[in-house]
Formats: C-alpha cells, sequence, structure tokens
C-alpha cells in the first residue's frame, strides 16, 4: 500500500514534506519526469524515488535526512561508514 496525496501547489507540498523531524524517504509521482526529478531534487530525504518506492540495491547507498538517521549503507559511501583512515607520515 501506498499514501497518496494530491497536490496543486508544488511549493506548499515540498514545504509541507521538508518541515517534517524526518526524511527517510520520499517519492514524486507524475506523468512529467522532468518535473518529478525538479520535484525530487528539492526533498529533504536520504531516497527520493520517481514513479517507484524503496528499490535499493548494493551499490546504491541508503540513508536518512533530519531524525532519520546519520550515514549510510551500502554503496561506496556505506563501506565508507566501516573504515578508519589511518596515514603514515615519514
Amino acid at each position: 500500500m501506498l499514501p497518496v496525496i494530491r497536490y496543486t501547489d508544488v511549493d506548499a507540498v515540498v514545504e509541507c514534506v521538508n518541515v517534517s523531524a524526518y526524511g527517510l524517504g520520499a517519492s514524486v509521482w507524475s506523468g512529467g519526469r522532468e518535473a518529478a526529478l525538479a520535484i525530487a531534487g528539492r526533498i529533504d530525504a536520504g531516497s527520493v524515488w520517481v514513479n517507484t518506492y524503496f528499490v535499493v540495491s548494493p551499490d546504491i547507498p541508503f540513508g536518512g535526512a533530519c531524525q532519520s538517521g546519520i550515514g549510510a549503507e551500502l554503496g561506496e559511501q556505506g563501506l565508507v561508514e566501516f573504515t578508519q583512515l589511518k596515514v603514515l607520515v615519514g
């Protein structure tokens, strides 16, 4: 099941979404892919899907924004979370 909220004012809906304390994931659905991508770029969330939802892959980082988490899992960025840099100078 996917909750769907219809809207007519894009700026108002982006503001409403971004005021949330949470930002794990969101999706934008539209017949106009370019317009949906532009809206998705304005949403403060770790993952924003366009015309799909919760597509994850081991090579794509997954993480949240705001109070939905710090850091990332999966992908190169996720692997970096489990490493420790050591610099030897000499």
